[in-house]
């Protein structure tokens, strides 16, 4: 299983924080896709991606047992 860590807009969109993915091997694209098509979470495209605490750039692999953050791009004022 893989975790889904989503923050401020994304979270309220999707009216949780945490999401489980059952899969064993997958890539960030994807998770990015199954996120717009089960939550109809949009801003995953402009929203910075860590997993494990280390943030990625493009397409990464990820596998079970491994964290992944989507982080949108905050303002504040």
């Amino acid at each position: 299983m893989i975790k889904i860590l989503l923050f401020a807009g994304l979270a309220e969109q999707a009216g949780t924080q945490s999401i489980m993915m059952e899969e064993e091997h997958t890539t960030t694209d994807r998770i990015r896709s199954f996120l717009k098509e089960t939550y109809q979470l949009q801003g995953t495209d402009r929203a910075m991606i860590a997993v494990n605490e280390v943030y990625k750039r493009g397409n990464s692999d990820v596998k079970s047992g491994d964290t992944v953050a989507f982080i949108p791009p905050v303002s504040g004022g």
